[in-house]
């Protein structure tokens, strides 16, 4: 593989989990079609991907952890749910046309996007909280979509959180983290059998880990309009970006 090609992926993947530890979002469809271009086989290049997916959840996660941005008892609730959603997912990945799928999530991202940038009133009373039922629901239906497509889909799960469960933006950054984490392990366990390209997933992890450190220590020095900003701005990106990974 050329030293040219496997630098670019070793600075593709330091930025991507820069901006994701700092948003809480692993990125991997940002990420998934440089690895797959660099790799021996879309197989191996999805594998390698949810591998560097799961360690740079995993390596935000602790920053994360220390700070004190986790909510637990949401983890608790949806790291189950989610890793036997990515599993079931993983089952049926081969009768489901991916394409499809990958559009469907890419709109997805957009609408929450857009969502989440829109100009907001102040609350004239406290937000309904849906609390543990939404995170157990929305939890499964990611995890199950994810192993579909190969993804942890963090970024569909952070505006779910912020949506739906009504968690804040500041603990939903840890939270989203750790259950990928979760969701990593099951797709890596599920792409092993078929093959991983272990060279791209060495670079692009040794490349991920200070990206998303640093990323992870720069987040509590956002307040939390600005986070929600900066979350929206990636949704467009990741959204746009899974669109045109159906076409291409």
């Amino acid at each position: 593989m050329h030293a040219l090609i496997l630098a670019a992926v070793a600075v593709w993947c330091f930025t991507t989990a820069l901006v994701g530890g700092l948003v809480g979002l692993v990125l991997g469809n940002i990420r998934l079609p440089v690895i797959v271009f660099a790799a021996s086989s879309p197989g191996a290049g999805a594998g390698a991907n949810i591998g560097i997916s799961g360690l740079a959840a995993a390596t935000a996660g602790i920053a994360h952890v220390r700070a004190g941005r986790v909510d637990w008892r949401l983890v608790r609730w949806m790291a189950p749910v989610s890793v036997l959603g990515a599993v079931a997912g993983s089952a049926v990945a081969a009768a489901l046309p991916g394409h499809v799928l990958l559009v469907v999530i890419g709109v997805a991202l957009l609408v929450f996007g857009i969502d989440l940038l829109r100009p907001r009133r102040a609350p004239t009373r406290p937000p309904r909280r849906e609390g543990l039922p939404a995170a157990v629901v929305a939890g499964a239906l990611i995890g199950f979509l994810g192993g579909v497509v190969g993804l942890i889909l963090g970024s569909l799960r952070m505006p779910a959180l912020l949506r739906f469960v009504g968690t804040d933006a500041i603990r939903v950054v840890g939270t989203n983290l750790l259950v990928g984490v979760c969701v990593g392990i099951a797709g890596i366990a599920a792409h092993a059998p078929s093959g991983v390209d272990w060279t791209l997933f060495a670079i692009g992890s040794a490349a991920s880990i200070p990206g998303a450190l640093l990323g992870a220590r720069l987040t509590g020095r956002l307040d939390e309009r600005r986070l929600l900003q900066a979350v929206g701005l990636i949704l467009l990106v990741a959204g746009t970006a899974a669109i045109l990974q159906s076409v291409f």
